[in-house]
Formats: structure tokens, C-alpha cells, sequence
């Protein structure tokens, strides 16, 4: 009865997160404090559990699904941790209805819940019980529309239930559905030049230990790997894509599955070993030695799928100009798991820091640019300052990297001052990009006894010599993704403007230097630029290197019709221009 209650709590939740009333950012630190409990009290973090889901001022008002989520999943770890097998296995599957539920909204995976729940049922004889949520897991996969090794491999688990439970006939009727499951694959759809999708290879290295499920979406877990893995994840972009967005399933435009003519999905996953990924990544550049490559590092709460869908997102939509490189470090991808990703984060700073070294030394790359997001800021601190101090960097040095960008860094700020001042000749320019309304640093400065970070903007945004900082709090908050750098356009568009020309903010769109004597702070103003525009521009300009005004109007007239938007856009690449000469 009382999970029952769980899934009607997380049912209405859900209800009203899609219904369009404005959901309140929530102080996560409270959850993050029973994640914490969990581990020397299971039962207290139980009790506090239980009275987390029933209050607003920790679940959201109107509740945010993904808390919930989180504190459900929290709730059947510690039942069975405690030995509750059979209370585990309804606490599972309520996890697993609720995620089902919500596919549509946050595209994850209910079926290694149901699994879950099945295995939990089956350890306790409750054969029916678990053939119940194979069933639930089977109309779950059906509904994403891909009849693929999961659902083969789940037909195959009820029929094994189904047995055991000494009913043959569901047995043969599990055998026949499994038999009938002859439709095209995914990949074999791929071979129509009509798809109605791009793909982008994202080049990967990563700490995360693989979780033994084929899935692309599933290959890669928040378990820690003993070394690095590189390889080539593909990722399909639909061709309506929109700039600065993650197209997702919506049950509101009665799509029910995910497809990769309407959404950004994760294809396949190649692991490969040194020499490959070396050999094909210098492949890259054999054509154009003008091509950059784009290091990205994932921050808090993502998975493995997620962070690669991300950095094929902002390379498409600046224009493919830069080869893809993903590191992902083994974030648990839960709101809960704050203080698990921060104790992980700063070893895989370490290996970022070979990484690094190898790619400077073998990519074949002239330009290498690197994005790291929230907690993913330690990693790349961490590795550049490791790099800085091996290499003796001084002042004068010839910079390695091309543009080093840190959004929504959680780092203490001191901290980051600190190393920023020994990292910083390692760079052609370091800009940060901050915000006074990310949930995920108000959390964090509570949760570090109000110490600030180096990502909050407003009163507390860092200055400091050599670094760009960048207030975005104009652009608002963006809940528990807090993705503003790659879900607006518009700092997709100041990226795309570095990448092109090494341009200084004042020269930028959109940027306003904050006080008469600050020459490092600046803030962004909204509804200034001509953001989709500028991404198509500056990333033709980028791709055909371009460097001329003259050789620039012709392309601005030709990509953009409207008159007002052209003479705007020409005015602030000659300013651009003339400021590089």
C-alpha cells in the first residue's frame, strides 16, 4: 500500500511538472544529506526518506520529478540493504513505473528497475509477482518503438519465469513473441541517404566501468574503471533540430518513443584501443589543418549517454567547426549523489590530465579548445594545474590550448583563483561563465558551509587576472539540468564567436563590462543578439576560414535574408576584425 503511494505521489508530480506551471528550483542539499546517512544508518536515512517524499519544501512545489525519482531509488537501495527483499522488490518496481511513466519527459530507462524487482521477487519465490514486472518492462520497451536485443532478452527472461512457475503455456507464448521479433534493425535503417537525420562521431575517453549490458544507452555505468577506455560513441541529430536543445520524446506531441528524425539520440558505442583511436582521430584533420578539436567534460548528474549527446549537440550547432572529444568521469547521474561524484571527480582529474598530454601530443589538432561544466571543473583544474606544474609553464610560454571555457564551475572560489593564476599560460584565453540562479551551486554553497564557488555570478562573481568572467544570470535557471551554456543559443553563439576569432568580450555581443575599473567581469544582456544567425555565421566563417571583410559580407548576405539582422551582424565582425589586426 504504502509504495502504492510512492507511485501516486510521483504520478502527480509528474502531472504537474508537464502541465506547464513553473516548477521552483529546490535545495537539493537536504537529499544529498540522507544520501550521506545512508551509509552508516540505513534505517534513519529510511525514516528521513520517507519524510522527504512527503515534503514540499524538498520535493519541489509544484514536486520536481526528478527528485522524486531520486528519493524513490534512494528508498529501495536501503530496503535492501536492510533485508527487506520482498518490501525492496515493491519499492523497485514503484521506481520503475515511475520512470516509465516519465519516458516521455526524461528519457530514462525503466527496465533495469523492473529487472531489479523481478530478481527480488524471484529470490523470494513470488514467481508471479516478478513475471508481473517483465510483463510491465516488456509494454515499456514496446513503447520506444525498437524491437532490439533488450526486448529479445526480456521475452527470454518471462519465458524462464513462466517455467519455473509451472505454467508452459505462458512459456510457449513468451517463446512464439521472442521467435516474431523480425523487424529491421536500427543500424539497417540507417542506410537510407533519406533519414532525416545527421550523425556526429563524439570521440571518447572515460574513467566509467562498463555495466556488461550491450545497450548503447546502458554501456557505460557510474561505476569506477581502474584506467581510462577510449573509443567512438555516434550520435544521430534529427534534421528539424533546434540550436541550443536536446530534442526529446514529448507526450504532448504524441510521441511516444524516441526516433532520430525528431530526437538526439546515442546509436552506438565503440570502445577502442590507443593506437585506433589515435590513427582515426589524426584521420580527422589529414583533410583541413584548419578543423579544431572541442574537448568537453560532463559535470554533476549526467550519465555516460547524456554528456555524449551534449557535446554532439553543441558541435552540431556550432556548425561542426571542431572535431568531438567527450571525457566522462563516472558521475552516479542522481541529485543524491553529490558528495559520491566529488569523491570520484578529482582522480579522473588525474587521468584527464594524461588525456590531455596525449591529445596535444598525438591528435594531430592545431587548435584544441576545452568546455568543462559544474563539477567537471574540478577535473579539468585539477588536470591543468597537474599539466602547468609538469611542464614548468611560465608567462611567456606559446599557449597549448585555444579557448578554455569553465561554465558553472563548482569550485571553491579561492581555490580556483589560486590555480587559475598557475594553469593560466596553458591557454590562449580562459573565460568563465557563471550564474547567481544555478540550483546546483546554490546547493553546493550551502553544502560547503557557504563557502563561495567559482560559478555563482552577482556579488559574488570572481575577478581575476587573465580570465574573462562572464555573469549569465540574465539568461535564468534551468532547473536540475542548469545547462545554460548549451541551452541557449546565445552562449552558444559567444562560443562560437572564440572559436572563430580569439575575440575579446568587449568586442562581443551582448557583453557590458561591469563598473568603470573592471576589466575581467562582465554581465550578459538579453535580447541583444541575433543569436541562431550568429551560430550560422561565425561557424561558416570558422569552417571556411575566413579572416577577410570582404570575403565575410558576401557569406552574411548569403546566410542571412533579413536586411537589419545582415548590416548588424557585418558591423560586429568588422569590429572583430579590427580588433584581432
Amino acid at each position: 500500500m504504502q509504495t502504492r503511494l510512492w507511485f501516486l505521489i510521483a504520478t502527480f508530480g509528474l502531472a504537474l511538472a508537464l502541465s506547464g506551471q513553473p516548477v521552483v528550483a529546490q535545495d537539493i542539499s537536504r537529499v544529498v544529506n540522507i544520501d550521506r546517512l545512508a551509509q552508516v544508518d540505513p534505517l534513519n536515512a529510511l525514516r528521513e526518506t520517507d519524510v522527504a517524499l512527503r515534503d514540499p519544501r524538498v520535493v519541489g512545489t509544484p514536486p520536481d520529478i526528478r527528485i522524486l525519482l531520486d528519493l524513490l531509488q534512494l528508498r529501495a537501495e536501503l530496503l535492501e540493504q536492510l533485508g527487506q527483499t520482498m518490501a525492496a522488490g515493491d519499492a523497485w518496481a514503484s521506481v520503475a513505473r515511475t520512470r516509465a511513466f516519465s519516458r516521455s519527459h526524461l528519457r530514462q530507462d525503466p527496465v533495469p528497475d523492473f529487472k531489479k524487482a523481478a530478481a527480488l521477487y524471484e529470490q523470494e519465490r513470488a514467481l508471479g509477482r516478478a513475471r508481473s514486472v517483465i510483463e510491465a518492462a516488456i509494454a515499456a520497451e514496446q513503447e520506444t518503438g525498437l524491437e532490439d536485443e533488450t526486448l529479445l532478452g526480456l521475452y527470454e527472461h518471462l519465458e524462464r519465469l513462466a517455467s519455473l512457475d509451472n505454467d508452459p503455456k505462458a512459456a510457449d507464448m513468451a517463446a512464439a513473441a521472442r521467435e516474431a521479433l523480425t523487424a529491421p534493425t536500427f543500424e539497417a535503417r540507417t542506410q537510407d541517404p533519406k533519414t532525416g537525420f545527421r550523425v556526429v562521431d563524439v570521440y571518447y575517453a572515460t574513467d566509467r566501468a562498463r555495466t556488461g549490458d550491450p545497450a548503447p544507452t546502458q554501456f557505460y555505468g557510474s561505476e569506477r574503471n581502474t584506467h581510462l577506455e577510449l573509443g567512438v560513441a555516434t550520435v544521430t541529430i534529427p534534421e528539424s533540430h533546434i540550436a541550443g536543445t536536446v530534442e526529446r520524446p514529448s507526450v504532448w506531441r504524441l510521441e511516444f518513443g524516441p526516433s532520430p528524425t525528431k530526437h538526439i539520440l546515442l546509436k552506438s558505442v565503440e570502445p577502442v584501443d590507443v593506437t585506433s583511436f589515435f590513427g582515426r582521430l589524426q584521420g580527422e584533420f589529414a583533410d583541413t589543418s584548419k578543423r579544431d578539436l572541442f574537448v568537453y567534460i560532463h559535470g554533476f548528474n549526467h550519465s555516460f549517454e547524456y554528456a555524449a549527446q551534449r557535446a554532439a549537440q553543441i558541435t552540431f550547432d556550432m556548425g561542426n567547426a571542431a572535431v568531438p572529444v567527450l571525457f566522462s568521469w563516472p558521475s552516479r547521474n542522481r541529485t543524491a549523489g553529490y558528495f559520491a561524484d566529488a569523491a570520484v571527480v578529482r582522480l579522473s582529474g588525474r587521468r584527464l590530465a594524461v588525456f590531455l598530454e596525449d591529445l596535444v601530443q598525438q591528435s594531430g589538432a592545431q587548435t584544441i579548445h576545452v568546455l568543462a561544466h559544474s563539477m567537471g571543473s574540478r577535473a579539468l583544474t585539477d588536470a591543468l594545474e597537474i599539466m602547468a606544474l609538469k611542464r614548468g609553464a611560465k608567462p611567456q610560454d606559446a599557449p597549448i590550448f585555444g579557448q578554455v571555457m569553465f561554465a558553472a564551475p563548482d569550485v571553491d572560489t579561492d581555490l580556483f583563483g589560486a590555480m587559475a593564476r598557475v594553469f593560466k599560460p596553458l591557454a590562449k584565453r580562459m573565460t568563465l561563465y557563471a550564474s547567481s540562479t544555478d540550483w546546483a551551486l546554490v546547493s553546493s554553497h550551502k553544502l560547503h558551509g557557504a563557502s563561495p564557488r567559482a560559478g555563482l555570478g552577482g556579488d559574488l562573481l570572481l575577478s581575476a587576472d587573465g580570465l574573462d568572467s562572464i555573469d549569465m544570470t540574465a539568461m535564468g535557471e534551468d532547473m536540475l539540468a542548469h545547462n545554460y551554456f548549451s541551452n541557449d543559443s546565445s552562449a552558444l553563439a559567444d562560443m562560437a564567436t572564440l572559436f572563430w576569432q580569439d575575440a575579446s568580450p568587449e568586442q562581443r555581443c551582448g557583453l557590458q563590462v561591469r563598473g568603470e575599473s573592471s576589466q575581467s567581469v562582465w554581465d550578459y544582456r538579453t535580447g541583444q543578439c541575433p543569436t541562431n544567425e550568429m551560430i550560422s555565421v561565425f561557424s561558416n566563417l570558422k569552417q571556411h576560414n575566413i579572416s577577410k571583410s570582404e570575403e565575410a559580407r558576401k557569406l552574411v548576405v548569403e546566410l542571412v535574408p533579413d536586411q537589419g539582422r545582415t548590416e548588424f551582424i557585418l558591423s560586429l565582425i568588422e569590429r572583430i576584425l579590427t580588433d584581432s589586426r
